[in-house]
């Protein structure tokens, strides 16, 4: 098993992405022959009824991760809510699932969105370098 520290955490909402603020967060390679990973996020307590009813419910859902470093591309997951701990103002949320693709080409996505935004010359290759780096949510590609 690999370990490693959650830098973000998003759900997939249809056509967005929902950050969801956590104060600590591990995800865990198992490294078995499912390709099965674990993740681990300690979250604010605003969030605890869509995690417990995504437990509830033992729906599939879709997170998307940055590992270790911010400048990391994100990992898209699919996911099902193990457990939801209440602590104080906060909980304890397990998922385990597999990597999936959600986004297939970060940047080119991210060049496109400049561009509709009516970005060209050197002023989209600046805001192009800027925003690699801070990762700005993008609207999901429709499902086909």
């Amino acid at each position: 098993m690999k370990t490693f520290r959650l830098v973000s955490l998003q759900l997939a909402d249809d056509d967005s992405l929902i950050d969801i603020e956590f104060k600590a967060g591990l995800i865990i390679n198992k490294e078995d022959d499912q390709g099965t990973w674990l993740i681990e996020a300690f979250v604010e307590k605003q969030y605890i009824p869509v995690f417990e009813e995504a437990c509830s419910e033992n729906k599939d859902i879709i997170t998307q991760v940055v590992i270790t470093k911010k400048e990391n591309d994100p990992a898209a997951f699919k996911v099902k809510v193990c457990s939801v701990k209440a602590i104080n103002d906060h909980a304890c949320v397990l998922m385990r699932g597999k990597l999936t693709r959600l986004r297939s080409d970060y940047p080119a996505q991210l060049l496109e969105h400049l561009m509709e935004l009516g970005y060209t010359d050197s002023q989209l290759v600046d805001e192009f370098r800027k925003n690699i780096v801070t990762r700005p949510k993008l609207v999901l590609p429709k499902k086909e």
